[in-house]
């Protein structure tokens, strides 16, 4: 069942001005084909980097941790592996949509977004230098990572709200 917030509810008579959301511009208050335009257009863009991502990983792991390893314990290795890349997928899946339904109780206003996008990006390089080392001790567990990120990202792009828009609506009803 949708939320008062939700986009079944209609917000009557608009304010001046619709705020723009980051990645969905305006397209969120009318959901029309720009709308879900730019969501398949991030679904795409994000399942191609975790394709490679996934690819570089998988490389990583055939190289030297798995190699060194005797031809029974390599076999036992990798279907241990195959398990907890599993259970990983699905853990990811569960944190996203926990954190999702959590963000719907309390969602951000247009400014929070805003101030919330422009502080990850700042944060978002330094992190990605500090990450290659611990990057290449974690090899041998990477495949297990890597699908934890891939149930995570997966439950996030197929949502049928992003919290900022439940927020942006219950900013425009308070507004009126």
């Amino acid at each position: 069942m949708a939320s008062k917030a939700s986009s079944d509810v209609p917000v009557a008579g608009a304010p001046q001005k619709i705020p723009k959301l980051p990645a969905l511009g305006t397209s969120w208050y009318r959901r029309g084909a720009g709308y879900w335009a730019r969501r398949a257009r991030t679904a795409l863009i994000m399942f191609s980097v975790l394709a490679f991502l996934c690819y570089i990983v998988i490389r990583l792991y055939l190289g030297v941790p798995r190699s060194d390893l005797p031809p029974t314990v390599r076999t036992v290795w990798d279907w241990t592996q195959v398990a907890a890349s599993g259970v990983a997928v699905v853990w990811g899946w569960m944190k996203q949509r926990r954190d999702h339904h959590k963000k719907l109780l309390d969602p951000p206003t247009p400014q929070q977004m805003w101030n919330a996008k422009r502080r990850d990006t700042r944060r978002a390089s330094g992190l990605a230098g500090a990450a290659v080392l611990p990057l290449l001790i974690a090899a041998p567990v990477l495949p297990v990572i890597a699908a934890w990120g891939v149930g995570w990202f997966t439950a996030m792009l197929t949502v049928r709200e992003y919290p900022s828009e439940v927020g942006a609506r219950r900013w425009m009803a308070q507004r009126m």
